[in-house]
């Protein structure tokens, strides 16, 4: 059987062996013909930046001045391919690119009209055309053909049938029917009508006698013509065609999109990819540029002229809408300046995540009581804003009203370094770049920030301490978080933060019902020209700049009374339901009851106790001993140490005792409601405590003086309660006796100083200085 088939097959071959000979030769030399010119398939498509829900934001011309919005597979409709299909080539999924049958036909027409009436080309070949215009003649159609078998060996139907949808003409600069699609009609492909559909292919036929939104009524004209011929084949029902018949044709051509433009323009930098699909939400997008629009131009007879924005999703970290200025278009006032991107100085906006800081290292509770008096570190001189002092503050009541001194203190019991490395794992890049210059002074806005980095920053807090990047676009995986704050210490600064009875509290938001349930800190930078306030609850996190791009300070603008207004505006706007949900504490967080004077465990004569949030095993656990037993004569006005106590005589009184820097401003102020007497002046015994505190000069520094016109230097210090006396030396030279905390200056000679200070209980403190003499 199988040599009879073998004899059979060798007959076939030799009765056609010149055809199969001539056919493999064909076909040998297609293919080296199509490896030695290949087919150029490549298309420059203009750079489309979608928002989370796939509508357009931002486009610009691809790289040769088209208007060409690419359409995928998924954009194509079974509506829009069968119209188009219809209409030009109908035969598409069986022919090889080239239809015979076609051309044949087509051929024929032509013979008996004597003209050329009708084409033969399928979409494979307009493809080919539209890729490589030529002049169009014989030789000519049969290039087209070959490309058309080249591509069709390359690509699948419906990889051409989507290129052709991006080459087709429209007229001008626009091609592609998702161009035409949104700038005629504001739509995209897989929204259209069967009208709007057959009105669109109709136009490549004739681009420059049927332009939409100049030729409407030409191009309905012709629409109808083919939807009456798609009814005679019965493409579609009678119903669909009557329905496209009776609806209008309203084209007007639409300028491009440019909705977020400073993210966008961000974003298209260095891109290739043809769609750049964004986090952002157009709707709440729209919102927010119109929210800052009108609130800057009440703001202008100020002097106030821009402001930025940034809202971001918590849950996802996704930046929802991102305004870099109130008006873009304002080129008055630098509007194409990136406020959200721009490093300007934080002011107090950095003070939460260090007394969070401050609560995770057991230094500090709500409730724990530290200094906010007058303090010299190292020649830096910190102020209030409001250029007060407080005494002893609750380290909650400092982060409310937004004490500097405090703070500053906090910083340098912390340590600076911790704060920026914090900071750098949350990608504060010009903090890091400037960590070895920062001094204590950062904690107030001595450093570069930007609000994109300060939201991602309390984005990290609203989460309950654990930081991730933000997000702008909706690929690539989601960064690994990083646990900055636990979230106990986070609790705590929510408790904190959302609290009304503060003074950056704006006054006509004091008794409105719109005042948003949120978390928020506000910021002024130093001259006042920056005002920050940035917010969250548990949806969102919304951070607010406002100012001027030119660095102009402006009297009137802080971060309470100016940006927070703007703040309550967005998220009333973007979240206005959100007062029924807020944070509970976590179950490793406990509350005990203090003593209200230091925040600490009550002792026995501690009289005022209040209730304080703790996490056990890390917050301080020492007993409050504010109070101190003192020994003093019947009339209290002298006190007894254990060395000079007389025998009988004397009785004992409880006495508040503060740090010393404390108790020094106390007394100062009269603020204390009993004082230790002074101390017992026939008392011989020399104590082992250490001296007064000497406040000035700085124990090694380097005092430069005048050699025309030298100046004196202050001597001051800080003694105990219960001193009366100090006795001051240079260079161990007896110089001076004064009253305890009375300021005095001396006149030093150049080179090494030695200053003494000794109080009147022969306690001693000594500090060295350099003193250099220079020509001024």
């Amino acid at each position: 059987m199988w040599s009879a088939i073998g004899r059979k097959m060798r007959t076939i071959i030799y009765r056609y062996r010149r055809p199969l000979w001539v056919v493999g030769t064909l076909l040998a030399v297609f293919l080296l013909v199509n490896f030695i010119f290949p087919p150029d398939l490549s298309v420059s498509y203009s750079p489309m930046v979608l928002d989370a829900k796939g509508e357009l934001l931002h486009t610009t011309l691809s790289k040769d001045e088209k208007w060409r919005l690419p359409v995928e597979e998924n954009d194509i409709t079974p509506l829009l391919e069968k119209a188009i299909l219809t209409k030009e080539d109908r035969w598409f999924y069986l022919h090889p690119g080239i239809n015979p049958l076609a051309i044949v036909r087509a051929l024929g027409r032509n013979i008996i009209r004597g003209k050329t009436t009708s084409g033969a080309s399928t979409i494979t070949m307009q493809v080919v055309r539209l890729l490589e215009p030529r002049p169009r003649n014989i030789g000519n159609k049969l290039i087209e053909m070959f490309r058309a078998l080249q591509i069709e060996m390359r690509l699948s139907k419906k990889e051409i049938l989507c290129l052709y949808l991006n080459l087709a003409p429209y007229g001008g600069n626009i091609e592609g029917i998702r161009s035409a699609a949104y700038f005629y009609l504001q739509k995209e492909p897989d929204h259209l009508s069967l009208a709007e559909i057959t009105a669109l292919s109709v136009i490549p036929n004739r681009p420059n006698s049927l332009t939409p939104g100049r030729q409407n009524s030409a191009v309905m004209e012709e629409r109808n013509r083919w939807l009456k011929w798609f009814a005679d084949k019965g493409t579609f029902s009678q119903k669909q065609i009557a329905d496209a018949l009776r609806e209008p044709f309203d084209a007007e051509r639409q300028p491009a999109p440019r909705y977020a433009p400073h993210i966008n323009r961000t974003l298209l930098r260095g891109k290739t990819s043809p769609k750049i699909k964004t986090t952002l939400q157009l709707n709440m997008q729209l919102q927010s540029e119109k929210i800052l629009g009108d609130y800057i131009r009440s703001l202008q007879a100020y002097g106030i002229h821009n402001a930025a924005a940034v809202v971001v999703d918590n849950q996802t970290r996704s930046v929802l809408a991102y305004v870099g200025s109130a008006n873009f278009f304002d080129t008055t006032d630098g509007g194409q300046v990136n406020g959200a991107a721009a490093v300007r100085q934080p002011g107090s906006t950095l003070k939460p995540i260090l007394y969070g800081l401050a609560f995770d290292a057991g230094m500090l509770t709500p409730k724990t009581m530290i200094p906010d008096v007058p303090i010299n570190y190292g020649g830096y001189v910190p102020e209030n804003y409001d250029q007060r002092f407080n005494g002893l503050v609750s380290a909650e009541y400092a982060l409310m009203h937004s004490l500097n001194i405090p703070a500053v203190n906090t910083l340098r019991s912390i340590g600076k370094e911790r704060l920026i490395s914090t900071l750098s794992l949350c990608r504060f890049n010009q903090i890091k770049k400037d960590q070895n210059k920062l001094g204590l002074s950062m904690i107030l806005g001595g450093c570069g920030t930007t609000l994109e980095e300060l939201t991602g920053l309390y984005c990290a807090i609203a989460n309950n301490g654990m930081y991730q990047p933000l997000r702008f676009l909706q690929t690539g995986k989601a960064s690994p978080g990083i646990r900055i704050l636990t979230q106990e210490a986070s609790f705590l600064l929510h408790e904190t933060l959302s609290q009304t009875d503060r003074p950056d509290l704006p006054v006509n938001w004091s008794s409105t019902e719109s005042l948003p349930r949120i978390a928020w800190k506000t910021g002024t930078s130093y001259g006042r020209r920056d005002a920050w306030s940035i917010g969250y609850n548990q949806r969102y996190t919304i951070g607010v700049w406002v100012g001027n791009f030119s660095g102009k300070g402006v009297p009137e603008l802080s971060g309470a009374t100016i940006a927070t207004p703007l703040l309550f505006r967005l998220f009333n706007a973007i979240d206005r339901q959100s007062h029924t949900q807020w944070y509970t504490p976590s179950a490793h967080l406990e509350q005990r009851m203090v003593c209200t004077e230091s925040g600490l465990t009550p002792g026995p004569q501690c009289e005022q106790i209040v209730m304080d949030y703790f996490i056990p095993l890390v917050s301080p656990g020492a007993i409050c001993e504010h109070q101190k037993e003192i020994s003093v004569s019947p009339d209290e006005s002298i006190s007894y140490c254990v060395y000079c106590q007389p025998p009988a005589g004397y009785r004992k009184k409880w006495f508040a005792v503060f740090p010393e820097e404390v108790q020094a401003f106390m007394e100062q102020h009269q603020a204390l409601k009993t004082t230790i007497p002074t101390h017992n002046p026939g008392c011989t015994q020399v104590w082992g405590e250490k001296g007064p505190l000497i406040k000035s000069p700085k124990h090694q520094s380097e005092y430069f003086l005048s050699k025309q016109h030298p100046e004196p230097i202050a001597l001051e210090c800080q003694p105990a309660a219960d001193v009366a006396m100090v006795y001051w030396y240079i260079n161990d030279r007896f110089y001076k006796s004064t009253p305890a905390r009375q300021k005095i200056f001396f006149m030093p000679d150049a080179g090494r100083q030695k200053i003494s200070c000794t109080d009147d209980k022969g306690r001693n403190r000594n500090v060295v200085i350099e003193v250099r003499m220079i020509d001024l």
